[in-house]
C-alpha cells in the first residue's frame, strides 16, 4: 500500500473520517478530525450512513473529551486504529462520476493519469450541493496544472475570480494583512478559481518519491520576531508547511502552516515576515501560522508590493 499523505482521508475503528494534514505518518498519522457517525447528521454517506462535519476548534474539543490519547497539535492516529485510508487521486473517477461539474472541471486540464485527486467530502461521498470542489495535483504535475489555469482564465474559457468570491475567501481566512494587499498576493498564484458558482482549489501534495525531504520537528521556541529577507528558494512554497529558503544574518527558513501564506513569494523577492522563531541547529525557523488563526502572523512580498 502506499503511504499515507497530505490530503488523504482516514477513518478510525469507531468510524469517525479525519483529514490527513502531514506527511510525517509513519507510526502516529497526523490529521484533523472532520466527521463524526450521528444519526441526526446532515450529511449522508454513499450507504446512507450519517455524520456531523466538525470545524476545527469543535474537532480539537471533541477528541479532547472523547480521544485525548490522540491529541498533539494535530491528532495523531495510531496506525493501528485505521481501518481505511481515502485517497483522492484513486477515487477521481468514482467522484466526477457523482457530479458532472468535477469531470467538466477536470477536462478543461490535461494531466497526466494519477497525478490528480479530488478531497474534502467529496473523497467520502459526503459532499452536498454547496461543498467546494478540492482539486489535488502531485508533483511537478502541480506547476503545469497552475501554468494551466492562468491559460485557461486569460483565454476566457474559466472566468476570473468575482469580487463576491474574493470577499468570501479573504473573509473565511480572517488574514493579518489588508484585503487589498491579500487580493494583490491571491490574484497571481493561480490556486483557486471560480466555475460556475461553484469555487475550486488546486491544492499542492508531494509525489510518493518527494516525501523523505520534508522539514519535521519543532525546535526551542526563542519567540516572537519579524524580519525581511531575501526568499532563495520558494520551489515548495505551494506545499503544506509551505516553505521559503531566505538569505538573512539569523533565519535560513520561513515555514507557514496556513495555507493564506503559501505562494506568497518568489525567489528572489524580499518578504517581511511576523511569527515565532525557532532554533534548528546552528540556525533558525521563522514561523507562521502557530495557531489556527495566525493572529499577529503573516507574510507578504515587499517587492510585489512596491511594483504594483
Amino acid at each position: 500500500m502506499n503511504a499515507i499523505r497530505l490530503r488523504d482521508f482516514i477513518e478510525d475503528t469507531d468510524g469517525r473520517l479525519y483529514a490527513v494534514s502531514a506527511y510525517d505518518n509513519n507510526e502516529r498519522v497526523g490529521c484533523v478530525l472532520r466527521y463524526v457517525p450521528d444519526e441526526h447528521g446532515e450529511r449522508v454517506g454513499p450507504e446512507g450512513q450519517r455524520y456531523t462535519k466538525l470545524d476545527f476548534e469543535p474537532a480539537f474539543e471533541y477528541i479532547r473529551k472523547y480521544k485525548p490519547e490522540y491529541l498533539d497539535n494535530l491528532h495523531r492516529v495510531p496506525r493501528g486504529d485505521i481501518t481505511k485510508v481515502y485517497k483522492p487521486d484513486e477515487q477521481i473517477e468514482w467522484i466526477a462520476s457523482r457530479d458532472e461539474r468535477v469531470q467538466r472541471l477536470l477536462d478543461c486540464f490535461d494531466l497526466p493519469k494519477g497525478a490528480v485527486g479530488c478531497t474534502g467530502s467529496r473523497v467520502l461521498g459526503l459532499e452536498n450541493g454547496a461543498s467546494d470542489i478540492d482539486l489535488v495535483v502531485y508533483g511537478q504535475a502541480w506547476f503545469s496544472a497552475q501554468a494551466q489555469l492562468k491559460r485557461l482564465v486569460e483565454a476566457g474559457t474559466l472566468p476570473r475570480m468575482s469580487e463576491e468570491m474574493w470577499q468570501k475567501v479573504y473573509h473565511k481566512r480572517i488574514p493579518e494583512i489588508s484585503y487589498e494587499v491579500f487580493v494583490l498576493h491571491e490574484s497571481r498564484k493561480w490556486n483557486r478559481g471560480e466555475f460556475g458558482d461553484t469555487y475550486f482549489d488546486l491544492l499542492y501534495t508531494r509525489s510518493y518519491d518527494d516525501l523523505a525531504s520534508v522539514p519535521t520537528g519543532k525546535g526551542p521556541v526563542l519567540g516572537r520576531g519579524r524580519i525581511e529577507a531575501t526568499v532563495t528558494d520558494a520551489s515548495k512554497a505551494f506545499d503544506s508547511p509551505a516553505v521559503y529558503e531566505v538569505e538573512h544574518e539569523s533565519v535560513s527558513r520561513v515555514i507557514s502552516f496556513t495555507h493564506t501564506y503559501s505562494g506568497q513569494a518568489l525567489a528572489g523577492e524580499v518578504i517581511e515576515a511576523q511569527g515565532v522563531l525557532e532554533q534548528h541547529g546552528d540556525t533558525q525557523w521563522l514561523i507562521v501560522g502557530t495557531t489556527r488563526e495566525a493572529k499577529g502572523e503573516y507574510i507578504v512580498s515587499k517587492t510585489l508590493m512596491e511594483e504594483a
